[in-house]
């Protein structure tokens, strides 16, 4: 693999978000003039310099590497104060990302510490991917903090986006002074994010290392990236990942009863949502997952900005109770709220147990009258179905990463014509219109058996909504590989499709595709393979529906 050319335009994680506006912010935060501010930002600068002064440092972080950052203190009063702490995403912005909402924390009564993780932007160092030197830096980032405002903190959070949410669970795990963290558009379990199912996520890591062309990835950072694309080493990543994730040590949470605050996307493709769930489940502490229409930072996005958004509002009511013992309700709210497709309603419930109401078995049976197989209340076996691997199909995850996500919030998701699936290259199940609007809330699963020509397999599931034209949205997918296999011998895939919040109005049809390639996925299927699709008498392959 061949690395970007370093100094050259990365792309972005977040393109939507403007620099100049957060830069001419900042600058008016941190001078006099704010005629180029609009006058509503103009008056909240205003507001925001009469109480906080945001002061430019250079923090000694692990290794005495240097970081880029700002601390907001306050300007009267010398009373011990809650601090929160804020490690940058993964840009060459650095702290810039939370101009605007640092001066909000500020200014409801915080101190407040942004700095640029190690490696990007003015920051020294090396990217370690939140590795034991990103913990360090957290840390003394804290240290730091406590020095230059005279005294303990009274409580401390650490709040993140993207990497630096990873980062922000990875620090309260380590270490004890940490009483709350918000974490945005997270992961739990690296490795998972790396490898679903066995199936490498390929354009995910792509993405990653062309967003960080400028950065500084250190020597073993590089290689795993490297790794992942060119498929080798993958005992040797898993553990370098294992050490990168929240869930490893979420023993050390749950021992001091930390509170966190998740906010994720539906279908969000760096770092899926169900891993981020399973991390979510292994807490035992005051909790609270928002799940929102959207990719990567795409719900949060307008926030970061300045703009209304609930994500950032619930962050603030989050860290605001648990740090300022504002009695805001956030407490006795549901642990779960969803962001329904695409009707954009909000649900709560109190735990992610109760998002499914009840289950629903769909079997994978013989054609009907459509021509394509069929999704039957019972089963339907002693049928196969063979297709062949190597060529893509209109079913994928999504045209690109994070930009699909930015139209799907848009109310524009992507349309999908079914008509054109190749039935040669993939397996297609559809059910009966749908007699009412139905509600599909949590993670679908799917069993499916299949028998490959070869000794290396990958299938990616697709879960569409088919209107009556015979156009779709995608619902959810996921992907499924088996390595080492033997040729001719039977599989049972037993595997989790992304979490999911959609109603799938009356008069549509659920479609359930089964295709061997998808550009978001490494691909372990050998030339000219097949994989024979079939539904055992003794565990008939099916589709079990999580419901409202």
């Amino acid at each position: 693999m061949t690395s970007p050319v370093q100094g050259s335009q990365p792309e972005s994680l977040y393109p939507e978000l403007d620099e100049a506006a957060l830069a001419q912010y900042f600058a008016a935060l941190t001078g006099d003039e704010t005629a180029p501010l609009a006058p509503a930002r103009a008056a909240e600068v205003a507001e925001a310099r009469a109480l906080v002064a945001p002061v430019p440092v250079r923090i000694p972080g692990a290794g005495e590497d240097l970081l880029d950052g700002v601390l907001w203190t306050h300007l009267t009063g010398d009373r011990a104060r809650p601090a929160i702490v804020m490690p940058s995403p993964w840009t060459d912005l650095g702290w810039l990302a939370y101009a605007v909402q640092a001066t909000r924390f500020a200014y409801s009564g915080y101190n407040v510490l942004a700095y640029t993780a190690r490696g990007f932007g003015r920051s020294e160092g090396e990217v370690e991917v939140g590795g034991p030197l990103d913990i360090e830096d957290g840390s003394r980032a804290l240290d730091f903090l406590i020095e230059r405002t005279g005294g303990e903190p009274t409580r401390v959070g650490f709040l993140g986006d993207s990497y630096g949410s990873g980062i922000s669970q990875l620090v309260a795990a380590h270490d004890h002074r940490v009483d709350a963290v918000v974490a945005l558009s997270t992961w739990g379990d690296l490795g998972e994010a790396f490898y679903e199912n066995t199936t490498r996520h390929t354009e995910a890591v792509r993405k990653l290392l062309a967003a960080a062309q400028n950065a500084r990835l250190s020597k073993r950072t590089q290689q795993v990236f490297d790794d992942v694309l060119a498929d080798r080493n993958v005992d040797e990543t898993l553990q370098w990942a294992a050490e990168r994730s929240p869930y490893t040590y979420v023993a050390a949470l749950n021992s001091r009863q930390v509170p966190v605050f998740f906010a994720h996307a539906w279908h969000e493709t760096l770092f899926p949502s169900n891993q981020t769930l399973r991390m979510f489940h292994a807490l035992t502490g005051p909790k609270r997952i928002n799940m929102s229409i959207g990719d990567h930072s795409g719900p949060e996005m307008t926030g970061i900005v300045g703009l209304p958004n609930r994500i950032w509002t619930d962050a603030h009511r989050w860290l605001g109770h648990h740090l300022q013992d504002d009695d805001n309700g956030i407490d006795t709210e549901g642990q779960v709220v969803s962001q329904i497709m695409w009707n954009k309603a909000l649900e709560s419930r109190p735990t992610w147990a109760a998002v499914t109401g009840s289950t629903q078995r769909l079997y994978l049976a013989s054609p009907g009258a459509t021509g394509d197989h069929t999704l039957a209340d019972g089963p339907d076996t002693g049928w196969s179905l063979s297709i062949q691997t190597g060529a893509d199909t209109p079913a994928t995850v999504a045209d690109e990463i994070i930009l699909t996500g930015y139209d799907e919030m848009a109310g524009n998701p992507k349309v999908y014509p079914t008509a054109a699936i190749s039935r040669a290259d993939a397996g297609v199940w559809v059910t009966a219109p749908l007699p009412v609007t139905t509600g599909l809330r949590g993670v679908p699963r799917l069993r499916l058996t299949y028998t490959p020509s070869a000794d290396r397999s990958t299938f990616v599931a697709h879960l569409f909504d088919v209107a009556p034209s015979g156009s779709a949205h995608i619902v959810t997918h996921a992907p499924f590989t088996r390595l080492d296999g033997e040729p001719g011998v039977a599989v049972t895939a037993d595997i989790e499709l992304q979490a999911t919040g959609y109603d799938v109005p009356a008069g549509h049809r659920l479609m359930l595709v089964i295709d061997t390639r998808d550009p978001f996925y490494g691909d372990a299927n050998a030339p000219r393979a097949t994989l024979t699709l079939s539904s055992p008498a003794a565990d008939p392959s099916h589709l079990e529906l999580p419901l409202r």
